[in-house]
């Protein structure tokens, strides 16, 4: 998939649904693929009552993973430049997320042109999950 600049709009912006009541079982199979099996994410009696949580909740990693398919289904994966996001609050089971990614500019480099993105990802109550940027190289 390749974008050219005619593609691509300042202004213009993309939504997804990235998942629609989060299950356990995606929060368990993520800590298994990253290795990172933090019993804050998959210890329900330990989230609560060792650490005071409400309850386990998502990675912040898998967060942001889904938050960048709103960008690769959008410009491809080959595209992207750069991809940065800030955690602003816990993803729990049965959380439905929606991202948003907007072109804020693009700028011509020497290598061609580039699509700078913000992003947004929502929870189904519209609690900002996750902020960010991105960037991904258009064809001239």
């Amino acid at each position: 998939m390749s974008l050219t600049q005619d593609d691509v709009k300042v202004g213009e912006t993309r939504e997804s649904v990235l998942v629609d009541d989060l299950k356990r079982t995606r929060i368990v199979q993520y800590a298994g693929a990253s290795g990172d099996f933090n019993p804050l994410h998959t210890d329900e009696r330990f989230a609560v009552e060792a650490a005071g949580y409400p309850g386990v909740f998502a990675h912040g990693m898998l967060t942001m993973g889904m938050t960048g398919r709103v960008l690769t289904d959008w410009v491809g994966a080959e595209s992207l430049l750069r991809f940065g996001v800030r955690f602003k609050a816990q993803v729990r089971p049965g959380d439905t997320l929606t991202a948003t990614a907007a072109v804020e500019s693009i700028e011509e480099t020497p290598a061609g042109p580039v699509a700078h993105f913000s992003l947004r990802t929502l929870n189904q109550d519209g609690v900002e999950v996750v902020s960010g940027t991105a960037a991904a190289r258009l064809e001239p």
